[in-house]
């Protein structure tokens, strides 16, 4: 018996209604809610009344921001432009003297850019590149900065890419090559880099190219990925003086009892005393027990100025500016010797900014400030009060 005698459409697994049922919902609502079976179905918001969500960018760069989905850059190579000119030269050659075997060898050499351009296409496209930055980077001190490549294709794997870090304000002077990249998988680079200049650096995206499959052209995009790396000034070993015995200029505290590593006195064991403080060769008498008080250790403050004005009398900025680094790198050294001895240190500017550290908080505080710290220019100072004027003759 056929299926329309039994009163069964013919077309019922491609009707709207039953597809709806069945398979498929025909509304937009979340994936959480079309696997609910039973009870009464939460309201869901229409699409106009649906609150925006603003996603922050994160995790790996695929696509552009500002420029074209398919913007691509070729440039011939050298090998290219001889293989160029070989090919105008067949083709004229082809249609002066009409021989069928050089418009055949035309068509090859033709076909070869084609193929190219695919292939060379197929293997920039759907490439995520991540970068991961060191915590800390300092001036004259080498560090990694790894690539990675992800490779979202199902079943095409990516040959001969070129992945190369862009900077701001700087030449493009480091690249990573991957050979191949398999479908669906990971590949991880790195390059060193030494910063020769304090401050913030902005990298702003990368630059992906591949001469894949012949090295005719190289067929390049640029993907943005923005990031921010604080290179500190360069610090150099100093030698401090030794510190002064009693109340010296920058005590906070005097020599006495307290918690440090020295011993002050002894005196007998009271209760309540920690007796891992007991000191045995002084308790021979049975019943007596003396006790080693320690001494409270010198904690000084150290307070370094910094001058941060800049002055164009000279007429000379770049050695100003060359002074002013050299300046930095002073201070630099100076507080990472005094926290590294336990000191607290207060760096002060002309213009009034003043950052602290001490050996709790660690000296990054006092190398980021250094950093990021740029010249100003002085107010000029007047001795004509606030709205005074001139007065003219009559």
């Amino acid at each position: 018996m056929s299926r329309a005698k039994q009163g069964e459409p013919i077309n019922a697994a491609r009707s709207p209604d039953r597809v709806g049922s069945t398979e498929m919902p025909t509304s937009r609502e979340p994936a959480s809610l079309r696997g609910m079976r039973g009870g009464r179905r939460p309201a869901v918001p229409q699409p106009s009344e649906a609150p925006k969500v603003a996603v922050p960018p994160s995790g790996p760069v695929e696509e552009t921001r500002g420029r074209k989905r398919w913007a691509r850059r070729l440039k011939f190579t050298r090998e290219g432009k001889y293989f160029l000119g070989i090919t105008l030269g067949v083709g004229l050659a082809a249609i002066n003297t009409g021989n069928n075997p050089l418009y055949l060898l035309l068509g090859m050499m033709l076909s070869l850019i084609i193929v190219s351009g695919v292939m060379s296409e197929l293997s920039l496209r759907t490439l995520a590149v991540r970068r991961r930055l060191p915590k800390r980077a300092q001036v004259g001190r080498s560090h990694l900065v790894e690539i990675e490549v992800w490779n979202d294709k199902e079943q095409v794997p990516s040959y001969a890419i070129e992945v190369e870090d862009l900077r701001a304000g700087q030449p493009a002077d480091k690249r990573c090559f991957f050979l191949k990249i398999s479908p669906r998988s990971t590949q991880v680079a790195a390059y060193r880099r030494t910063p020769q200049r304090r401050g913030l650096e902005h990298h702003t995206g990368f630059r992906v190219a591949t001469r894949f499959p012949f090295g005719l052209f190289e067929k390049s995009r640029e993907l943005d990925a923005n990031e921010e790396l604080i290179v500190y000034p360069a610090v150099d070993p100093v030698r401090l003086p030794r510190r002064g015995q009693g109340k010296t200029s920058g005590d906070l505290d005097l020599v006495g009892r307290g918690q440090g590593e020295e011993f002050y006195s002894v005196r007998p064991m009271r209760e309540g005393d920690d007796p891992r403080d007991i000191y045995w060769r002084k308790s021979t008498i049975p019943g007596q027990r003396v006790l080693r008080e320690r001494a409270r250790e010198l904690r000084h403050d150290v307070e370094l100025r910094l001058d941060d004005h800049r002055t164009d009398a000279s007429g000379d900025d770049a050695r100003y500016d060359e002074d002013f680094e050299r300046r930095i790198r002073e201070v630099a050294s100076l507080s990472v010797a005094h926290v590294r001895r336990g000191d607290r240190v207060t760096i002060v500017t002309t213009s009034g900014r003043r950052v602290a550290g001490d050996p709790s908080r660690g000296i990054d505080p006092l190398l980021r400030f250094l950093a990021l710290l740029e010249q100003v220019r002085p107010q000029v100072a007047t001795d004509e009060p606030l709205g005074a004027r001139p007065e003219t003759a009559a």
